[in-house]
C-alpha cells in the first residue's frame, strides 16, 4: 500500500454503495443502509446493483447517483423527531432503530435495484450496528 492510499481512507456513507475518500465523509460513515421489502439489510453481496450507486457529500446533502438515473439529494442532518418515519429493521441478527428516508428515495432505489427497498438512516439514539461479515 502506498502512503497516499494510507492517508486517504475510504468512508461508506451508505453501506454497500461506492465509498468516498474525503475526510468530510468520515462523520457519515455507515450512517445509511438499504433494507429490502421485509426490513432486512440488503448488502452489495445480495444485490450487485448497489455497487453502481455512487455516493457523495455536498452542500448539506447525501448525494446518490446511478447509471441512467438522475441524482437524488437527501438532507444530511435532519432532526429525527417524527415517530412516523421511525422503524426497526434487521441487520443480521440485530434489530436496529432507523429513520426511513421516504417514498421518493425508495422509488429511486427500486429503479436502480429492480426490487422494492428503502434507504434508512441510523436513528441518533440507536445502538451501534454490528455489521455481519459478508
Amino acid at each position: 500500500m502506498t502512503s497516499a492510499a494510507a492517508s486517504n481512507p475510504v468512508f461508506f456513507p451508505v453501506m454497500g454503495c461506492v465509498g468516498l475518500d474525503r475526510r468530510q465523509a468520515a462523520d457519515y460513515h455507515q450512517r445509511w443502509f438499504i433494507v429490502d421489502a421485509n426490513g432486512h439489510w440488503l448488502s452489495a453481496e445480495k444485490c450487485a446493483a448497489l455497487a453502481t450507486v455512487v455516493t457523495d457529500i455536498k452542500l448539506g446533502s447525501l448525494v446518490l447517483r446511478a447509471p441512467g438515473m438522475l441524482r437524488i439529494d437527501i438532507p444530511l442532518d435532519v432532526i429525527e423527531d417524527d415517530d412516523s418515519v421511525k422503524r426497526t429493521v434487521q441487520v443480521g441478527q440485530q434489530s436496529v432503530v432507523v429513520v426511513d428516508e421516504g417514498d421518493v428515495t425508495a422509488t429511486w432505489l427500486a429503479n436502480v435495484t429492480g426490487q422494492p427497498c428503502r434507504l434508512v438512516k441510523l436513528h441518533p439514539e440507536a445502538s451501534p450496528v454490528e455489521w455481519p461479515a459478508v
